[in-house]
């Protein structure tokens, strides 16, 4: 399995429930969640196979910024 992290600007618990369903929908092998008390919100996704850039666009067509912590 791969893991990535992302930077993320995603505040709320709702919200995030909501975009792990959409990012589950595309990655449906994968566990995803976000770290809310964490300062930069982090995205973790664990999947055999994971596709940064279509994490990025996902987020950031729901209005949030995503990048991958390095």
């Amino acid at each position: 399995m791969i893991v990535e992290v992302f930077k993320t600007n995603v505040e709320e618990v709702e919200l995030s429930e909501l975009l792990i369903r959409q990012l589950e929908d595309q990655f449906p092998d994968s566990l995803i969640n976000f770290d809310m008390e964490d300062c930069d919100k982090i995205l973790r996704v664990e999947a055999r196979t994971i596709t940064p850039e279509k994490i990025i666009q996902i987020l950031n067509s729901n209005g949030y910024s995503c990048e991958v912590l390095t």
